[in-house]
C-alpha cells in the first residue's frame, strides 16, 4: 500500500491516458489473485474502490471476484477433486446434505457471511454436485452486497497515503460503520425471510379454501 501511495499521481495519470488497458489489467490481476486463492483481495477491493470510483469499482470487483471464484471452483473440481475427497470426504458430507436440503440458497447464505473464508467456499463447492452455472450466478448475487460495502469504503478514501498511514480504521465514518452493520445483519434477515417463504405454501395447504 505504501508503494502504491508513492505512485498515486502516476497511477491517476495512467488511468486518464489509457483507461481501458488499466481496467483490463486490474480485472485480470483480481481474477488471478482470487482464482489462486492468494491473500490480498480485501486490500485490492479497497484500492480499486479508490482508484476507479464506486460504480466502476463495483462492476470490476463484482465480475472479477466471481470469475476468479469460478476458476478456483473448476480447479478444485477437475484437478484436485480425488485428492481432496480422499482427505476430507467425511467432512464434506455435511456440505452435501445442506446443499441437498437448501439447494442454491445454501451457497447464497455462505456468500453473505463474511466469517466464511472466500477461498474455502470455492474449493468446497467444487467438490459438490452443484452446477458451474448455478455456482456462478449465485456467487455473483451473494457477493454483491459485500462488494458494494468494501468498494464504498475504498471510494471514500481521500488518498492512498491516508489509507497507508492510518489503515482501515482511518477511513471509518459513521455511514461506513452503518453499512458494515447492515452487511452483518443482511444474512440473518434473508434467512428469516426465506423461512417465512417456505412455510407459506404449507399453511395454504393446511387451510384450503
Amino acid at each position: 500500500m505504501e508503494r502504491l501511495a508513492a505512485r498515486e499521481t502516476r497511477l491517476e495519470q495512467l488511468l486518464d491516458t489509457n483507461a481501458p488497458a488499466v481496467f483490463a489489467a486490474a480485472f485480470l490481476t483480481y481474477v488471478m489473485v482470487t482464482a489462486l486463492s492468494l491473500p490480498g483481495a480485501a486490500v485490492m477491493t479497497l484500492t480499486f474502490g479508490w482508484f476507479f470510483g464506486m460504480l466502476n469499482g463495483v462492476l470490476l470487483v463484482s465480475f472479477a471476484s466471481t470469475t476468479g471464484a469460478t476458476l478456483a471452483f473448476l480447479i478444485s473440481r477437475y484437478l484436485f477433486r480425488d485428492a481432496m475427497l480422499r482427505r476430507f470426504g467425511d467432512r464434506l458430507r455435511g456440505f452435501n446434505e445442506a446443499l441437498e436440503r437448501d439447494g442454491p440458497f445454501y451457497l447464497f447464505t455462505l456468500r453473505l457471511i463474511p466469517a466464511v473464508p472466500f477461498f474455502v467456499i470455492n474449493v468446497v463447492m467444487g467438490l459438490t454436485p452443484i452446477r458451474v452455472r448455478t455456482f456462478w450466478w449465485i456467487s455473483q448475487l451473494g457477493m454483491l452486497a459485500g462488494t458494494c460495502v468494501y468498494v464504498y469504503a475504498g471510494a471514500s478514501v481521500p488518498d492512498l497515503q491516508t489509507l497507508a498511514q492510518r489503515g482501515a480504521g482511518g477511513i471509518l465514518t459513521p455511514r461506513l460503520i452503518v453499512a458494515f452493520v447492515l452487511l452483518g445483519l443482511f444474512p440473518l434477515a434473508v434467512k428469516i425471510m426465506m423461512r417465512r417463504v417456505r412455510r407459506a405454501p404449507r399453511r395454504r395447504c393446511e387451510h384450503p379454501a
